[in-house]
């Protein structure tokens, strides 16, 4: 049915067909939908996107009305990795480098880093003057006032 020549040129094309699919597939996928979170009982009742960023990026360490705010990172992985990319525009492996050149050089210590999501919703209803970020799903608590939203 195939000649001989036809069937390298075929196998050829249906390997890379499907490393494309492989490849492409959970770029086509709903990204989960990740908040930043407070406690509602805390008196912070707005956060912008840019200054979320300047906060967990170590720009800033309080709000505006001098405020001191504790962040809080998950654990790493792609809840965390889906956040900096989202809020920073930077990889992990970006984040990683430019975390520790703030430590070594004393400008900065990276937010505190929960072991769970359910840690750090714990963390963040205990802590007044908390902030962490959580998957959608997880942010269920009646207790926690959704700052803002990362899709």
């Amino acid at each position: 049915m195939w000649s001989s020549e036809r069937t390298p040129t075929l196998a050829l094309c249906t390997t890379w067909l499907l490393l494309a699919l492989t490849v492409l597939w959970p770029a086509g996928a709903k990204a989960e939908e990740i908040v930043v979170v407070t406690a509602a009982r805390g008196g912070l009742t707005t956060l912008d996107r840019g200054t979320t960023e300047q906060l967990y990026l170590g720009r800033r360490s309080n709000l505006f009305d001098g405020q001191g705010v504790m962040l809080i990172d998950l654990p790493a992985g792609p809840v965390r990795d889906a956040f900096y990319q989202r809020l920073t525009r930077k990889n992990p492996s970006q984040i990683r480098a430019y975390w520790s050149r703030l430590v070594f050089t004393g400008r900065a210590q990276p937010p505190r880093e929960a072991s769970s999501v359910d840690e750090a919703s714990r963390l963040v209803l205990e802590s007044q003057g908390s902030i962490a970020y959580l998957p959608r799903t997880a942010a269920n608590d009646p207790g926690l006032l959704i700052l803002f939203s990362l899709e």
